[in-house]
């Protein structure tokens, strides 16, 4: 059994709570330099490229700056900061409801990303929490979609990271979601809802297609009024989108939605109106470090259920 290549750390500090990008060499190729690999790997960021090499921006393990000749050498790691995006701050606060020397379980605000991806990088949840706790090691134990609020765990120390997120892979933590949406008279609730859910890379929106399921989630009717209603959604897995998948084919889309039943044009940056009317309102769990039993709820309210008019007239998140 081939053993993966020891990792070293990182030459580099975090930037903003952001790490550096760690980028390991190819075990074998034509490349003479190490530029020549990251042009070609980069497709299209020569300029950019030149230009950290001539600004010493690029390092390997022994911190020391990879130059425009430095030869390529198999398996090699480098490590460099990716150039932020400009973010648009979400003007909402994460509030940490619970903090240990193993884990944070913070109450995260719609429309910020959980983790660093895309265009969304420094104004995400975790990196906020890595500057704002002063713990550059934190990571996620799993993730919530950037426009659901809500409870996420975040683990303290790396190498306890596996035993959190084998929480939520063994299927070992409850989860409850709140969320809002018409209401319907003619669905019959609750129900446990079961289907295959795939989401393709690059495409905004998951679909339902024919196979075994992967996806289940039950379904609660809480509670109705003026045509909505307020449903407790328990999803037993964890696919990309499931309980929005699953309320919009059943009929009842979350409202504020922008993806489900039909994707809508993207909102100019900003604007933060009208989030989207689901939120990840309670974690239950055993911790398997401290062997304390947590159970934990968002402090949140859903707009569209608490004061719809407000919600509906582009009242914005809290």
């Amino acid at each position: 059994m081939r053993r993966k290549p020891r990792i070293p750390p990182s030459p580099l500090p975090q930037r903003e709570g952001v790490d550096p990008v760690r980028l390991r060499l190819p075990a074998a190729g034509a490349w003479s330099t190490v530029r020549e690999h990251l042009v070609e790997r980069l497709a299209g960021r020569a300029p950019v490229i030149d230009e950290m090499l001539a600004t010493g921006q690029v390092v390997a393990a022994d911190g020391r700056p990879v130059t425009p000749e430095s030869p390529f050498v198999p398996g090699m790691f480098v490590w460099f900061h990716r150039e932020l995006p400009d973010e648009e701050r979400v003007p909402f606060p994460v509030d940490v409801v619970y903090r240990d020397e193993h884990i944070v379980v913070a109450d995260k605000p719609h429309f910020l990303a959980t983790t660093p991806r895309g265009s969304h990088v420094a104004e995400t949840a975790l990196a906020r929490l890595r500057r704002e706790l002063d713990v550059p090691a934190l990571g996620a134990a799993h993730r919530l979609d950037r426009l659901t609020a809500g409870l996420v765990l975040f683990t303290v120390r790396p190498e306890e990271r596996g035993a959190y997120q084998s929480l939520f892979r063994d299927r070992l933590v409850r989860k409850e979601y709140a969320a809002v949406a018409p209401y319907a008279k003619d669905i019959d609730l609750p129900r446990t809802v079961r289907s295959r859910i795939e989401k393709e890379r690059g495409v905004l929106a998951a679909q339902e297609v024919p196979g075994e399921p992967n996806a289940e989630s039950r379904i609660e009717l809480v509670e109705h009024r003026d045509g909505r209603a307020l449903y407790r959604l328990l999803p037993r897995t964890g696919q990309t989108h499931q309980l929005r998948v699953h309320m919009s084919a059943l009929g009842v889309p979350v409202l504020g939605d922008p993806l489900y039943p039909v994707v809508a044009a993207p909102v100019p940056a900003g604007d933060f109106r009208r989030p989207l009317q689901l939120l990840a309102r309670a974690l239950e769990f055993t911790d398997p470090v401290t062997g304390r039993r947590h159970a934990f709820r968002s402090a949140r309210t859903l707009g569209a259920w608490s004061a719809y008019d407000d919600w509906a007239g582009g009242g914005q998140a809290q």
